[in-house]
């Protein structure tokens, strides 16, 4: 099946793929294509289908129950990663309430322009899901954060302080789950790494997403798009430029944060609202197939995630970033710097699965 045709709103300046407000757009369904069909059209659809299978159930619009059988053909194909190879369980923080779940979603961007390195985690969200799964907390830890980075396995980096997102580049997934579970006392049951560019497809085949932007402003990225203050409808490559931002923003990196945060949501709203989770036909198209842009743990099950999470909707999700005292420099490097007190109490309330203690102690 081809991705749709349809990508972008119909009323969308060409140049910008942004609309002054929101209209109503559905998205087009796939038509059918010849066996001959070029690969790379193909490879673009299995991009689609798992990165909208990630935000389905790890990000918390769930529903996809109805779409099973559909989700166990394309689960045998997803690549999975060895994410607790080498980390020493005494070490780890235990389990304190049986049934909660955090899951560590990393993310890159492999085609920001801004991007020099690809050993770099750009996205860290620690995802609390708690017992009863009547909500899902996304917890973002700012990617230039300064921590202590435990050894390497080869024994050639870390153990000392870093940028959290150096963890990635020094000893992988592994390295990073014993940063992430140092920092924050919380154990990570379950890793997931996508690649935040496919959500260009994604919001495509979507007919686009409202985002409510703070101000208006200029891309520092061509085509210089201006995005005006207010809610506007995105294509793809207008709401990934949008999520990019920051050097506009008196804070920087977490106004970066808030814009992805913001098109996370929209995806799911859209997702949720559009009629694709109950009607089989679409459902049907959207999980054609796989995608090598998603990678999770071995332990982690697409289909029981998407089981326990049918409830959960935007509405019940709450994006939160972790406490910090605000940005400064280290050497020659700019960091953020964690405020220690808030984050112990913060990250206690989330091992002891109190969720009204997390989202007071996240709006402080």
């Amino acid at each position: 099946m081809s991705r749709p045709e349809q990508t972008a709103d119909p009323g969308a300046d060409p140049t910008t793929g942004v609309t002054d407000g929101p209209e109503p757009v559905e998205g087009s369904e796939p038509t059918e294509t010849s066996p001959g069909e070029a690969p790379p059209r193909r490879r673009r659809w299995r991009r689609v289908v798992l990165i909208s299978l990630l935000v389905l159930v790890l990000v918390g619009a769930g529903g996809v129950v109805a779409g099973g059988l559909y989700l166990r053909s394309v689960e045998s194909d997803i690549e999975r990663v060895d994410a607790f190879q080498g980390v020493p369980e005494e070490s780890r923080p235990q389990p304190v309430v049986t049934g909660a779940m955090n899951i560590m979603i990393l993310g890159s961007d492999s085609r920001d322009p801004e991007k020099t390195s690809g050993s770099r985690t750009d996205t860290i969200i620690l995802a609390h899901l708690p017992k009863d799964r009547s909500s899902v907390q996304l917890i973002s830890i700012p990617r230039d954060t300064w921590v202590a980075v435990p050894k390497s396995k080869d024994g050639n980096h870390g153990g000392r302080d870093a940028k959290v997102n150096a963890a990635y580049a020094w000893g992988g997934v592994p390295l990073m789950v014993q940063t992430v579970e140092s920092f924050t006392k919380v154990r990570v049951d379950h890793v997931a790494l996508i690649d935040f560019a496919g959500f260009k497809e994604i919001i495509d085949a979507l007919g686009g997403v409202d985002i409510n932007s703070e101000k208006s402003f200029t891309s520092i990225h061509p085509p210089f798009r201006t995005f005006k203050q207010g809610v506007q409808r995105m294509n793809g490559e207008a709401a990934l430029d949008y999520s990019r931002q920051r050097k506009q923003f008196a804070d920087g990196d977490f106004a970066r944060i808030r814009h992805q945060q913001q098109v996370i949501r929209a995806i799911i709203d859209k997702v949720s609202s559009g009629g694709i989770i109950t009607n089989p036909g679409k459902l049907n198209s959207f999980l054609q197939a796989t995608s090598g842009s998603v990678s999770v743990d071995k332990g982690l099950s697409l289909l029981d995630m998407a089981t326990q999470l049918r409830d959960i909707r935007g509405g019940n999700m709450m994006f939160l970033t972790s406490p910090t005292k605000g940005t400064g420099q280290v050497g020659s490097e700019s960091v953020v710097f964690a405020d220690t007190t808030r984050v112990k109490s913060f990250y206690e309330a989330v091992r002891r699965d109190s969720v009204s203690e997390i989202v007071s102690a996240g709006k402080k």
